[in-house]
């Protein structure tokens, strides 16, 4: 009698419901995250069961000092995760919808090791991955305030970018092409909320808003102009807003203090005045800019369309930077629908007009047309 082959990831039957798997870095507080995006849905007549393993690691191991649950040797940390995600297994058979808040990597005094179990899951069989990020500076500082871990800003560049890849990859082998995104921590409500159009609103669009942000630091009318667009944006789609993680405004803090002769400057981080030397922020400079280039692409294939907001800076130049013109090239290039709203006098260069989908004036006509499109309620 022939051997049957193994079921594969397409054989199992599908569970209902919504299941996904958040990642992210040690100091990005998922928890807080999870829990706004567990509200929205609960305000919205959804069921929603929530994990969070690390507390429920610390619920089961008691003897466990809070914050030394690395610590314990890999055997047994291992085999208290195994044990932790059984219970989560089981929550899942009788959850409507399920929100999992876990890690994808540990970087630790045993080296860089996996925060999960493959086979596990693949018994969950998640619909989502989505890792969590914050602004790096963000990040150090709260790891500086709440957790007692040695570390610098590259170390923090370097765990947020395994913590992307290594989901990444999870998402790929269990799940498929498509299920894994990237979403910053930002204004919580905005982002909170594209998570849950991406769980339960499948029908909206995903937007990737494109806009210049160097350049336009030191001019509030513009400023207020691009925060109008991504506004009008998120009230209708689901939005990767690149101006939720900004860490160039690191290098430029840098910089300027540099010309001042000053070998450290502060940047105000939420509420709180944090300083950083110039050396350190200047060598990673190339790391900095890497992850905004990588990141800021990852977001838009992550997206069904981008559109971008092309300002008229004073003097009727237009406010179209290097950065812009990229992302549109990107987005054309990953046969992304391409959508422009030119506000200068002067009319867009051919290198705008030949990627573009379609020109607009003014927000409000592209606004329109994406109604007229029914691709927003009328």
């Amino acid at each position: 009698m022939p051997r049957q082959a193994p079921p594969t990831l397409f054989d199992r039957p599908p569970h209902s419901g919504v299941r996904v798997v958040f990642t992210g870095q040690v100091g990005v507080d998922k928890k807080s995250f999870v829990e706004r995006v567990a509200e929205l849905a609960r305000r919205h007549g959804r069921e929603v069961a929530v994990a969070h393993i690390g507390d429920m690691m610390y619920a089961e191991a008691p003897d466990v000092a809070p914050g030394r649950i690395l610590d314990l040797p890999r055997s047994r940390l291992e085999a208290l995760r195994r044990s932790v995600f059984k219970d989560v297994l089981r929550l899942a058979e009788t959850s409507e919808n399920l929100l999992v808040n876990t890690h994808a990597t540990f970087r630790w005094k045993h080296g860089l090791f996996p925060a999960f179990d493959h086979d596990q899951m693949t018994a969950l069989d998640a619909d989502l991955y989505i890792t969590v990020v914050d602004n790096a500076d963000v990040v150090h500082d709260r790891l500086a305030r709440e957790h007692d871990v040695c570390h610098s800003l590259k170390d923090v560049l370097v765990w947020r970018e395994e913590e992307m890849l290594a989901t990444e990859v999870l998402a790929r082998v269990v799940r498929g092409h498509g299920c894994h995104y990237v979403i910053s921590r930002g204004a919580a409500c905005e982002t909170a909320m594209s998570v849950y159009r991406l769980m339960f609103e499948p029908h909206r669009r995903k937007v990737y808003p494109s806009f210049p942000m160097t350049h336009v630091m030191d001019l509030p009318d513009v400023q207020a102009e691009i925060d109008a667009f991504r506004a009008a944006l998120a009230e209708h789609f689901v939005t990767f807003d690149p101006g939720d993680v900004d860490e160039k405004r690191l290098l430029i803090e840098a910089a300027a203090a540099t010309r001042r002769g000053e070998s450290q400057f502060t940047v105000t981080v939420g509420d709180r005045p944090v300083t950083f030397t110039v050396a350190e922020v200047g060598s990673l400079a190339g790391d900095i800019d890497g992850q905004i280039y990588a990141r800021d692409f990852k977001l838009i294939d992550q997206s069904d369309m981008i559109v971008s907001f092309i300002p008229e800076l004073p003097g009727g130049k237009p406010g179209l930077s290097s950065g812009v013109e990229r992302e549109l090239q990107h987005a054309y290039e990953m046969t992304r629908e391409v959508y422009v709203i030119w506000k200068p006098r002067a009319e867009p260069s051919p290198f705008v007009t030949a990627t573009a989908t379609r020109i607009f004036r003014d927000v409000e006509e592209a606004m329109t047309f994406f109604r007229d499109k029914r691709m927003i309620p009328a």
